[in-house]
């Protein structure tokens, strides 16, 4: 049975999710992932629920003080991230669908689930003083504040 765009589509989530997997060391409750398509600009980022905390990635020691955290290493992971999305941007084009402006990924470890939010208008560009940065860490704290 041939591949059709769904099974590509998912198939660089489930890249997208392994990768910041691998950065904790398969140790995490919950990933965050956000991917912003939007103007031009294309933005990737990653927060972990782990031991209960909400954590950004580059504090994730926080809780253990096992992770490499260093510069190098998150923007490596950032890097397939972004390479991810180009990705995502290909498979889009060359199956004539709407690529969308923001992703929000939600991969629950425990539960072995995922569940995605695309949007397709805009979201920052259209503001005059947000940036997809902004975008980020409004979600980060909504789900800090959620505890989700």
């Amino acid at each position: 049975m041939s591949k059709v765009f769904e099974d590509y589509f998912a198939e660089i989530h489930t890249d997208m999710v392994d990768i910041c997997m691998e950065y904790v060391d398969d140790v995490a409750e919950k990933i965050y992932i956000y991917g912003s398509v939007e103007d031009g600009m294309i933005t990737a980022d990653f927060f972990y629920k782990i031991d209960g905390n909400i954590l950004k990635r580059h504090k994730i020691n926080m809780v253990s003080s096992r992770y490499d955290v260093s510069v190098q290493r998150q923007n490596m992971c950032l890097d397939i991230l972004i390479e991810d999305l180009e990705k995502l941007i290909s498979l889009c084009k060359e199956y004539d669908r709407p690529m969308p402006t923001e992703i929000k990924m939600v991969y629950d470890v425990n539960k072995n689930s995922l569940n995605v939010d695309y949007k397709y208008d805009p979201v920052y560009s259209n503001h005059k003083t947000k940036l997809p940065d902004d975008i980020v860490e409004e979600w980060f704290e909504e789900v800090k504040n959620s505890n989700q």
